[in-house]
């Protein structure tokens, strides 16, 4: 396996098909710093977030805590999300689901139990939040994606989830308010998102 740090890559083995893919995830030796996730039919290893990611995650994670559905909880792990029908598996930055749905001894969880899944984006991911992940998400019904757009230092938020995708979105810079949609229903401050 061959890993390079500016662009994803697959792991070379082909199987034949998506349960075989996570069969293979899972016996993967990631090495540290890396994780691994399936996107267009391939084991794709990628970079760990740097390190200030991890404070604009923290500050996500706060704001929407208290708006959450009821039930429901937002986490920064480390979980595999499962689209079968689409022959995916992504390990989001910031995920929210009702706390049912993480009650399970297996690795693999419902991609459509999300209510909310945020993504911030890196030079080797950038293409695929920006494109395979807002196709996969909308379809999957997921409401709200929010994509921190580390790059460009702007967020934003797409709802209306549908076979396309999404159908809304709204885009601010890094320091405004972005307002976050049903069912959360709040405002996002960006103040703190830009890098140090």
């Amino acid at each position: 396996m061959t890993v390079m740090a500016e662009r994803p890559t697959a792991n070379g083995t082909e199987p034949h098909d998506f349960e075989e893919l996570l069969d293979t995830l899972d016996e993967l030796d990631v090495p540290d710093g890396y994780k691994a996730e399936i996107i267009r039919g391939n084991i794709v290893v990628s970079p760990w977030s740097r390190g200030y990611y991890t404070r604009v995650m923290r500050l996500v994670c706060q704001q929407l805590e208290p708006h959450l559905p009821e039930g429901h909880q937002i986490e920064r792990a480390p979980n595999l999300y499962v689209f079968p029908n689409v022959e995916r598996a992504y390990g989001p930055d910031i995920h929210a689901a009702h706390a049912k749905a993480m009650e399970t001894a297996d690795n693999h969880l419902d991609g459509e139990a999300l209510s909310f899944v945020a993504e911030l984006t890196s030079s080797s991911t950038r293409d695929d939040d920006l494109t395979d992940k807002v196709e996969v998400y909308g379809r999957a019904g997921i409401p709200v994606y929010l994509i921190l757009d580390m790059q460009e230092e702007q967020a934003t938020v797409l709802w209306t989830p549908s076979a396309k995708g999404y159908e809304s979105h709204c885009t601010r810079p890094f320091g405004e308010k972005l307002p976050i949609p049903e069912p959360f229903d709040c405002l996002l401050d960006t103040t703190g998102f830009s890098a140090p």
